[in-house]
């Protein structure tokens, strides 16, 4: 090989290499799409809402872009075939679903569904989670239950006669429970309503006893007094609700955890320097004070994980729940 044929490999590999960096650099030069499934639904508002924040903190426009239909299957799937270069991001959860039969495109839907149209392992490439809920423990006003432990004993004495709601099946109430008898080695009885709406007035009614709900969810009648919040179900306390126990204070509950965030995600192959940058343009939006503050109304919780951390947080997420679901033999597509 000549010395001028060395000198062009070299000056061809450096440029590869340098592309990356380069396109890093350049970025960006047009409008960020944030895509997501339907307008109006969770994931919908809370993009709208860091859309409208990062443009304004970093001038670089960001717009959302709702794709509906097919169980948010086509936003799922526009955004796994878009190019990748940063410019379409897909804001997808562990639990904001706008069919009455997904609950988790990502964590669960392996394990509920036989074949699905994507791979969220090869399809997507986290970026960072946007908000975390956990789900508190809720029971009617007059209900007897006064602990979770309370409900756990009850199953225990009377197998398959303490009842649980959720808002559909498949969704996080009805994965929770299930997460609970696994837990606990119970059985209980599964009510499914077709919205959280129905489900919330037959806990108030004590037609079902008890659910999992958000503050979002439960709050208003909890505050109203026709609600009770047993216990949260992760290892520390709400800072919104600091009278509520957290299920890990007894020993007895310890290890229920129930959690949903929601999170951007981008196409395959998306440059680890360009998901970064969106991944700090987030971080720095999510310590505004106008979501801080937005946030502890609503109460939501900042989840301060980079990429690479969020990735892991999947990972033991679709774990665990797969070990429940399997255990449950729950599949949505039989």
């Amino acid at each position: 090989m000549t010395l001028n044929n060395r000198v062009r490999l070299l000056g061809i590999a450096l440029s590869l290499g340098a592309a990356p960096a380069a396109l890093a650099q350049a970025y960006p030069s047009k409008p960020i799409k944030f895509i997501t499934a339907s307008t109006g639904s969770p994931q919908d508002v809370v993009g709208r809402i860091f859309a409208q924040k990062i443009t304004e903190t970093t001038s670089h426009p960001v717009v959302v872009e709702s794709r509906a239909g097919a169980g948010a299957l086509i936003s799922i799937q526009a955004t796994a075939k878009a190019p990748a270069d940063g410019y379409n991001v897909l804001v997808s959860s562990t639990a904001f679903a706008v069919t009455p039969y997904l609950s988790s495109h990502i964590a669960t839907h392996p394990h509920t569904f036989r074949k699905l149209p994507y791979d969220p392992r090869k399809d997507f490439e986290p970026i960072r989670p946007i908000l975390n809920t956990a789900f508190f423990v809720v029971v009617g006003a007059n209900s007897p239950y006064k602990t979770l432990g309370d409900i756990i004993r009850a199953a225990r004495e009377q197998p398959g006669r303490v009842t649980y709601g959720s808002w559909f099946v498949g969704s996080p109430g009805h994965l929770g429970g299930l997460r609970l008898q696994s837990l606990k080695g119970i059985e209980m009885l599964h009510v499914p309503f077709k919205d959280m709406g129905q489900l919330m007035a037959a806990v108030t009614a004590g037609e079902v006893g008890w659910t999992l709900g958000s503050d979002a969810s439960a709050g208003p009648l909890e505050k109203a007094g026709k609600l009770r919040y047993l216990a949260i179900a992760a290892p520390t306390r709400s800072p919104i609700h600091p009278q509520v126990p957290s299920v890990d204070e007894s020993p007895d509950t310890k290890g229920y955890d129930v959690q949903a965030w929601v999170g951007l995600f981008a196409p395959p192959g998306t440059p680890e320097a360009i998901k970064q940058r969106i991944s700090d343009d987030v971080a720095a939006v999510l310590k505004s004070p106008q979501i801080v503050e937005r946030y502890r109304l609503l109460g939501y919780e900042n989840p301060d994980l980079d990429p690479g951390q969020f990735a892991a947080r999947i990972q033991r997420d679709t774990d665990a729940w797969g070990a429940v679901i399997k255990q449950a033999g729950l599949r949505l597509d039989d």
